[in-house]
């Protein structure tokens, strides 16, 4: 389920989202996952252990190595003891594995693991990673610290702005910036770079830009909706994330000329900025649903989904509801990008997807993500998932609805 659009490779945005590679290879389509038992014809997951269970020393070595087999069940498998294994006795392995494993993926799963456990000495580590050779573990480095934003790095990051060019690591460090706020220095230099550079690199900006609601930035985003080209709709869209009202004319300007593929997004972002929000979410849902039985060009669906993502990721749970109830039915193509929209959402606000997904407890809702999942390369952002529903699950009472949810996910998200 491969997109069209060849902008972007590696986003959450799923309007301009171009599937990099399906996680799980066709091969392991039909494989029944470890743990996972087959009961009257439908999977079901086995029980989660209660809470993190030791392992010798040895057992947790294998399991590190095991991390870069190209088996998918072999390297899931690892990942799951490792993640099952107490904090006390995976974080010291993963550290060391991160700092000299030989082999180089090994030593990017490790770190990305490392990151489920929130541990305070991870910091350490990932002021070691974000100076090292190996691009995988830069982009951790720098997802870390844009959840764990450190003023301190600033002079640094801003230095490494003006010589990273690695195509996943330029994308974290931009955001890494952005998270910081309003700092004058970070401010000027992300502004810098929503007028120069590669279009991808531009739109990693732009769309950071929106998501961390830099009202700084809405003169220059305004500047880049008057140009025509592939970074129009990312500046609309960041327009409404930032939910400034100053945006108001150059959006209601826009509605009146835009292209049927960006109306979406143009309606969203009115909504995003407190411009008639019912009428516009209306109209984004009945294009979908409209969409779902008439076959309309993917261009436009995926439209569609972005301004509907955006809106739930805004705190609009009939915006999540729609997608869930039009996704669970659709037909591919239109089932592809309302899956990456259901997983963005998933992976951009857990706990108000958990509550989504409490609300609407549907086995088709959990399968819808999970086939998101499957298309998204967001290996940090999806450990956070995994490690907030694996906490979630164990501090959940038993037999209540969430300790239920979370073991649903687990089985079938395979974490």
């Amino acid at each position: 389920m491969a997109c069209s659009s060849p902008k972007r490779t590696r986003s959450l945005s799923i309007g301009l989202f171009c599937v990099l590679s399906v996680l799980r290879p066709s091969t392991d389509a039909q494989a029944v996952p470890r743990g996972v038992e087959r009961r009257g014809g439908e999977y079901a997951a086995a029980q989660e252990p209660p809470s993190p269970q030791t392992i010798s020393a040895a057992s947790l070595q294998t399991a590190i190595d095991s991390l870069g087999k190209l088996d998918y069940d072999t390297r899931t498998n690892a990942s799951r003891l490792v993640r099952r294994t107490p904090a006390n006795q995976a974080v010291p392995a993963l550290m060391k594995a991160v700092r000299t494993h030989e082999d180089g993926y090994v030593k990017y799963r490790a770190l990305v693991l490392l990151t489920g456990f929130n541990d305070p000495d991870t910091a350490m580590v990932m002021h070691e990673a974000k100076a090292s050779p190996n691009d995988r573990l830069r982009t951790v480095a720098y997802e870390y610290f844009e959840h764990h934003p450190n003023r301190e790095l600033i002079p640094e990051m801003l230095a490494s702005l003006q010589t990273e060019d690695g195509e996943f690591v330029r994308p974290s460090l931009v955001r890494a910036l952005a998270a910081l706020g309003t700092d004058a220095r970070v401010s000027s230099a992300l502004l810098r770079e929503t007028g120069r550079g590669e279009d991808f690199f531009r739109s990693a900006v732009i769309e950071a830009l929106g998501d961390y609601k830099a009202a700084y930035a809405i003169d220059a985003l305004a500047g880049v909706t008057k140009l025509d080209g592939p970074l129009l709709d990312d500046s609309v869209l960041a327009l409404g994330k930032i939910g400034d009202q100053r945006a108001f004319e150059t959006l209601a300007a826009l509605q009146r000329t835009a292209a049927p593929t960006l109306r979406p997004i143009v309606a969203a972002s009115l909504c995003l900025v407190g411009a008639q929000c019912a009428e516009q979410e209306k109209y984004l849902i009945d294009l979908l649903k409209s969409a779902a039985g008439n076959g309309e060009p993917q261009e436009s669906v995926r439209a569609d989904v972005t301004g509907l993502t955006a809106l739930a990721l805004a705190g609009r749970s009939s915006a999540a509801e729609a997608l869930f109830d039009v996704g669970t039915h659709a037909p591919d193509p239109v089932r592809a990008p309302i899956a990456l929209g259901v997983a963005t959402i998933a992976l951009r606000n857990p706990t108000f997807a958990f509550a989504l997904f409490e609300k609407s407890a549907s086995k088709e809702v959990i399968t819808l993500l999970g086939e998101g999942f499957d298309m998204l390369e967001e290996d940090f952002e999806k450990e956070q998932f995994f490690a907030l529903a694996r906490k979630t699950y164990w501090n959940a009472p038993e037999g209540s609805p969430t300790r239920a949810l979370m073991q649903t996910l687990i089985g079938e998200l395979d974490f």
